[in-house]
C-alpha cells in the first residue's frame, strides 16, 4: 500500500476497507492450514502426544509452513515489481516453467541475501515459540476428543465457506485496480487463479445471441474485396486483390517488451532506438497499433492467428492447438517455408507446441527436456558453439539473429522463399546482455535492454545489406506487449500502445499511418501491401484499405476492451458487467461514462465471436 500511494484512491473508509478485505481472505487462507492441522489433531491418540514422532511432524510442519509464509512475503514483493498485482496465472505458470523463472530470479536478485534471509527469519519464529515455551505447552496438552472434533468441525466448515461461495474477483469492490489488488491475499489469489487460469465465457461475461453476435462481426469484417465462404457462424471470407502479387521473403520480429514510449518517434529522448527509429523513417510505420494483451503469448495469439484475446488464457498455451488456420497457411499457399526461431527453449510458454502444430519448424535452445512438445515438424537445436551469451531467457538477440541469417541463407540457395518468425528475449528481466556492445553497462536495467535490442537490429541489417536475398525481403517490427501494462484503471490504456513498422527496401512505400488499429491487423496489412489473393479467417483486417473500420481490442486476462477512435473505450468485466469510459491521452485517465448500448453489443460480440470459434473448433 506504501509502495503503491500515489496510484490509490484512499480515505479513510476505503482503507479500512482494504485493510479489512485483506484480513478477511488472509483468513480464507488459514482456514484450509486450520483444516489440515485439527485433521491431525483429531485422529492422535492422546498417548501419541508429545512422542518424539509426534514432535518431529509438528514441528516439521510449522517449518515448513513458517517457510512458505517467508518465502510467499518476499516473491510477492518481487511479483509485484514486476506486474503490479497479486499473483495471477502469470504465478501459477511459473509452477510449469521453473527452469527459466529460477534461473531469471538468480540472475535478477541477491539471493545470497534473500535465501538466509529467509532462513534466519523461520528460525527466530522458532525461537521466540521456544522462548514463550509455545511447543512445552502444545505437546503437555491432552484436550479431549470431543473438544479437537468441535475445532475440526469448526476448521473444516469455514474452509468449506470459502472454498464454495468466496471468489477471488469479491475483493475487487474498488474502480482504482491498486486498491483491489492490495485488498487480495496472495496465497487466495494464486490458488484461485490454480482453478481458474481458462474461463467460460458465457459464465462470466455479458452475450448477445451467437446470431446477432455474428451478423454484428461480418458487418465489420465485410469489405469491397472480400467475400464470405460460409453462412452465419462463421467469418471465413475469400480475400482479392486485382493487382499483380509479389513473393518477397518476410523476416517477422516480435521484440519483447518494446513499448512505443521508448523511441523516439513517440518523443523519447534517451537515444535508445536509433536503428529502430532510422527503420520507421523508411518503411510503412503504424504509429497507432495497439497490443491485444500483456503477455509474450498474448501477442503470439494476436499476429499469428490475428484473433481477438479471449478471457483467462492464451490459446497458445491451451490444448487441442494445432492445426488452426493462421499466417503459415496464407505463405504456405504461396510455396513458402515457414520457421520459428526463439532464444530460449521453446517449450516454455508452450511455444513449440503451438508454432509447430501449425506449420513452423523450430529453431530454439533445447535443454533436453523428457517433457514432449508434441511438434508436427521439424525442430532444429541451437548448439553451444552458436551462443555467445546466455541468460535465464536465452540466447541474446544478436545470436538469434545469426541463426535466423543462416537459416534464410540456405532457403535461398534452395531456392525456396522463407517467412521467418523471430522471438527475441534480451529486453526482458534481468536485462543482461554482451558487454561492450552499447555505452550501458549489462544488467544495470530497461534502458539498457532496450538500446542493446535495437543495436542488434542494427547489427543485423550490417550483416545482410550484401545478401543476394536483401532487397527482396520484407521486414516486420513490432512488439509482442508493453514493458509495463499496470495502471490504477480496469485497463491501462497506454500501456498497450506498441510500435510496428513494414520495412522493404523498394518493396513498401514509406509512410506514417496514424489509423488507430491492433496487432491483429500487422499480416492483412502486409498481405494488402503485397497484393495478394487469399482465403481469411483472421478477425483482422488491412490498415490501409480505404474502407477499413478503425478500432482496437485491448485485454487482460479477465478485463476484455475495445477502443475507438474518438477515445471511448468500453470494458467486459468477468461479473458480467461492463462500463464505458473515455481515454485521456494526455494523462492515461478514463473518465467513467453512460454505457452506449450499441458500443457494448459491439464490444461483446468480438470477444464472443472469438471465443465461439475457438470453443467450436471452427479455426481451422
Amino acid at each position: 500500500m506504501i509502495w503503491q500511494l500515489n496510484d490509490l484512491d484512499l480515505s479513510f473508509l476505503k482503507l479500512i476497507r482494504i485493510i479489512f478485505t485483506g484480513l478477511f481472505f488472509d483468513l480464507g487462507v488459514l482456514s484450509f492450514l486450520w483444516t489440515i492441522i485439527s485433521f491431525y489433531l483429531l485422529f492422535t491418540p492422546k498417548r501419541w502426544i508429545g512422542t518424539i514422532a509426534d514432535k518431529a511432524v509438528v514441528l516439521f510442519g510449522m517449518g515448513l509452513v513458517t517457510l512458505i509464509f517467508t518465502f510467499t512475503f518476499f516473491a510477492e514483493i518481487t511479483f509485484w515489481e514486476e506486474f503490479h498485482c497479486r499473483f495471477n496465472f502469470v504465478a501459477v505458470d511459473y509452477l510449469i516453467y521453473t527452469y527459466e523463472v529460477v534461473k531469471n530470479i538468480n540472475e535478477s536478485y541477491p539471493l545470497v541475501i534473500l535465501i538466509p534471509s529467509i532462513l534466519m527469519l523461520v528460525v527466530l519464529v522458532f525461537v521466540l515459540f521456544v522462548k514463550n515455551k509455545v511447543f512445552s505447552d502444545t505437546f503437555l496438552d491432552k484436550t479431549e476428543m470431543k473438544n479437537r472434533a468441535i475445532i475440526f468441525s469448526g476448521s473444516l466448515a469455514v474452509c468449506l465457506f470459502y472454498s464454495f461461495f468466496i471468489k477471488n474477483n469479491q475483493a475487487e469492490w474498488s474502480e482504482n485496480r491498486y486498491n483491489n489488488e492490495i485488498s487480495k491475499a496472495g496465497i487466495y489469489s494464486f490458488f484461485s487463479e490454480f482453478r481458474n487460469n481458462k474461463l467460460d465465457y458465457a459464465a462470466f461475461y455479458k452475450t448477445i445471441s451467437e446470431e446477432k453476435a455474428f451478423a454484428t462481426i461480418r458487418k465489420d469484417l465485410d469489405r469491397k474485396n472480400s467475400r464470405f465462404i460460409c453462412e452465419k457462424e462463421c467469418i471465413k471470407r475469400e480475400i482479392t486483390d486485382t493487382l499483380q502479387e509479389i513473393h518477397p521473403n518476410v523476416v517477422f520480429v516480435l521484440m519483447e517488451s518494446m513499448s512505443a514510449d521508448f523511441m523516439r518517434s513517440f518523443g523519447n529522448n534517451g537515444n535508445l532506438t536509433q536503428n529502430l527509429d532510422s527503420l520507421a523513417e523508411k518503411g510503412l510505420f503504424l504509429t497507432n497499433l495497439f497490443a491485444t494483451g500483456n503477455r509474450t503469448v498474448r501477442g503470439m495469439e494476436a499476429v499469428t492467428l490475428s484473433i481477438p484475446p479471449t478471457p483467462g488464457q492464451s490459446i497458445v498455451k491451451r490444448p487441442d492447438n494445432s492445426n488452426l488456420y493462421n499466417v503459415a497457411n496464407v505463405f504456405k499457399a504461396k510455396n513458402y517455408q515457414c520457421n520459428f526461431f526463439y532464444g530460449g527453449d521453446g517449450y516454455f510458454d508452450n511455444m513449440n507446441a503451438f508454432y509447430g502444430g501449425n506449420g513452423f519448424d523450430i529453431y530454439d535452445r533445447g535443454r533436453g527436456s523428457i517433457l514432449s512438445d508434441k511438434i508436427k515438424t521439424t525442430r532444429h537445436l541451437i548448439k553451444d558453439e552458436e551462443v555467445t551469451f546466455e541468460n535465464a531467457w536465452g540466447i541474446c538477440d544478436e545470436d538469434i539473429y545469426n541463426k535466423m541469417i543462416e537459416v534464410a541463407d540456405k532457403s535461398y540457395a534452395a531456392q525456396k522463399p522463407f517467412f521467418n518468425f523471430v522471438m527475441t528475449t534480451s529486453n526482458h528481466r534481468p536485462y543482461t546482455y554482451p558487454e561492450g556492445k552499447i555505452d550501458i553497462p549489462s544488467g544495470t536495467g530497461r534502458d539498457g535492454a532496450v538500446k542493446y535490442s535495437d543495436f542488434a537490429i542494427g547489427e543485423m541489417f550490417q550483416k545482410i545489406k550484401d545478401k543476394p536475398w536483401f532487397k527482396n525481403t520484407v521486414f516486420i517490427f513490432i512488439a509482442d506487449h508493453c514493458a509495463s501494462s499496470a495502471g490504477k484503471d480496469e485497463i491501462d490504456v497506454k500501456n498497450y500502445h506498441i510500435p510496428a513498422i513494414i520495412y522493404g527496401k523498394d518493396i513498401i512505400q514509406p509512410e506514417k499511418v496514424e489509423t488507430l488499429c491492433s496487432q491483429i491487423d500487422i499480416f492483412p496489412t502486409l498481405f494488402g501491401q503485397l497484393h495478394w489473393s487469399y482465403t481469411s479467417n483472421f478477425f483482422g483486417n488491412n490498415v490501409k484499405a480505404n474502407d477499413y473500420q478503425s478500432r482496437a481490442l485491448i485485454a487482460t486476462y479477465l478485463k476484455l476492451g475495445l477502443l475507438k477512435p474518438n477515445h471511448e473505450v468500453l470494458v467486459l468485466s468477468n461479473k458480467k458487467n461492463c462500463h464505458q469510459y473515455l481515454w485521456n491521452e494526455e494523462t492515461n485517465e478514463l473518465q467513467l461514462q453512460e454505457v452506449d448500448t450499441k458500443f457494448e453489443k459491439e464490444t461483446i460480440a468480438w470477444y464472443e465471436t472469438a471465443d465461439y470459434l475457438y470453443n467450436n473448433n471452427l479455426l481451422k
